[in-house]
């Protein structure tokens, strides 16, 4: 059985999402953040970087959430979070599902972090977060998610910064990419993932005064 090392408020929700569509057991191992929201040194002696999440799997330690949807679809057999190999529609999806972490998270989290700490978002930060989801929302289209109505790895993937920017109304200005995530929060992976372990983004009382 699959075990992940979870820690609360992260992607390791994304994971549970996929297990949960294919309908996959996995032992979870939760880790509570510290007081300051970082993971904690018990982390480290999973993986030298304290990342999360982590699965394990007959010896095979495996870490970065788009790897990590990647090999449990491999291991399960599963194409029908992707679409059909060979297609213009599934490169385009094999790119975004490397463009959330690689291009997406690290200028949503210029914008994200400021206001966890009851800061204005930066006018440069605000600038280029705003190139991006005006590129997401053309993605979309006609939606209501990014290939149609079923939940690809890249609309999984996608989840955690989208919840971010709509628990801290950064999305106000972005009508499509909200009921994005309207529609992403009614996929039943996403219902069976958030039972299981809380919302994906923090609730007020976490933030940092």
């Amino acid at each position: 059985m699959i075990t992940l090392h979870a820690l609360k408020y992260l992607r390791a929700t994304r994971v549970l999402w996929l297990l949960a569509d294919l309908g996959q057991p996995c032992n979870r191992i939760d880790y509570d953040r510290t007081k300051s929201f970082r993971a904690p040194e018990a982390l480290k002696r999973v993986h030298p970087l304290g990342k999360s999440p982590v699965i394990e799997d007959e010896g095979e330690m495996v870490a970065e959430s788009s790897t990590i949807l990647r090999y449990l679809a491999a291991k399960y057999g599963d194409n029908s979070h992707t679409p059909p190999q060979g297609t213009h529609a599934y490169w385009q999806h094999e790119a975004l599902l490397d463009y959330v972490e690689a291009s997406f998270a690290e200028v949503a989290l210029q914008a994200i972090l400021p206001t966890f700490g009851g800061d204005p978002v930066p006018e440069a930060a605000r600038s280029a977060l705003d190139v991006h989801l005006d590129y997401i929302t053309q993605l979309i289209g006609d939606g209501p998610l990014l290939f149609g109505n079923r939940a690809m790895l890249a609309d999984i993937q996608m989840s955690y910064i989208i919840a971010l920017l709509a628990r801290l109304d950064l999305l106000n200005d972005y009508p499509v990419i909200a009921t994005y995530w309207d529609a992403l929060q009614e996929q039943p992976g996403y219902i069976a993932a958030t039972q299981v372990t809380g919302p994906m983004a923090p609730p007020a009382d976490t933030e940092r005064k």
